[in-house]
């Protein structure tokens, strides 16, 4: 329920600015995309000015933000989201002696994906080929692995990275035990 008008003229300024910079873009930038002066873009910011109905309108929908959502007053929500060891999704199936961690949220999955890998003596995982352009950044923490991605062959130690296209048929091998941390990045 929306509270007295004081209060929701004196958040506005501070949501209004908080969506410009959001965006990265500048008085100017919002002025051109709203057809409101640059002045009295940076006067409502300031909280100098109280814009007109027409004027909000203009302004949300040049930012992109939401009319209501600007004056209502907002809980404010965890500014950290913590996954406790035993809450992180594992992966038990994928490969032989190899045990995955999904630590990339799933609204990211297909386009950013973080995981640790766990491997056993000889553990390994094959993939399939991604999408065009995916690529692959796979750092070692612990022991050694070999990554084949197509033809391609390489030797990795406690510490190295590997960036290689994971478009192609590509695998995992380890030697010993050993843990890495892999990045799957969409094209």
């Amino acid at each position: 329920m929306m509270e007295n008008a004081d209060a929701v003229l004196s958040r506005l300024p501070v949501r209004l600015k908080e969506a410009r910079t959001a965006q990265g873009l500048s008085l100017d930038a919002v002025a051109k995309l709203s057809g409101v002066s640059r002045s009295m873009v940076s006067q409502i910011e300031r909280g100098e000015s109280s814009p007109t109905v027409a004027t909000l309108w203009n302004l949300t929908r040049a930012l992109q933000v939401d009319f209501a959502g600007l004056l209502e007053d907002q809980p404010t929500a965890p500014q950290i989201e913590v996954l406790r060891a035993e809450a992180v999704p594992t992966i038990e199936n994928r490969g032989t002696g190899c045990t995955i961690r999904i630590l990339s949220p799933p609204e990211d999955a297909g386009v950013h994906e973080v995981y640790e890998l766990r491997f056993t003596s000889g553990g390994r995982l094959d993939s399939a080929p991604h999408g065009r352009g995916t690529q692959e950044h796979l750092t070692v923490f612990e022991g050694a692995v070999r990554v084949v991605s197509g033809e391609a062959v390489e030797h990795l130690g406690t510490g190295a990275t590997a960036r290689y296209p994971a478009d192609v048929a590509h695998r995992i091998e380890a030697d010993g035990a050993a843990r890495a941390f892999l990045v799957v990045k969409t094209g």
